[in-house]
């Protein structure tokens, strides 16, 4: 069964990750024989970001995380995401939902063909 990599930067996105997380996880269920993993990256947040997703990561083992010491950037938290994604497809999703989940099906079925 292959496995996609969802690379997640956050920086600040307390209020957005539940919403993420649902959205993600209607995606998966709606993918057939494709396993999901969520890979967190927060950048140096000063909310509770960070506890969010710990929060997730409690209650659903595909969420994975990783703590940034400080902010660093948009940029390093994507590296640092790419570095340890352990997927067969890495897809990148801002937290903020600006690129909508429901992409992910229709990106997947291109790679593909």
């Amino acid at each position: 069964m292959e496995r996609i990599s969802i690379v997640i930067p956050c920086y600040n996105e307390e209020s957005m990750i539940s919403l993420l997380y649902q959205e993600l996880e209607r995606v998966r269920m709606s993918m057939q024989g494709v396993q999901m993993e969520y890979l967190f990256v927060d950048d140096g947040s000063k909310d509770g970001t960070i506890v969010e997703i710990q929060n997730l990561r409690k209650k659903d083992k595909k969420v994975n995380y990783i703590e940034l010491s400080r902010n660093f950037g948009k940029e390093a938290a994507i590296y640092a995401g790419l570095e340890h994604a352990t997927g067969d497809y890495v897809a990148l999703i801002d937290a903020d939902l600006q690129d909508p989940p429901s992409l992910i099906p229709e990106m997947y079925r291109i790679l593909k063909e």
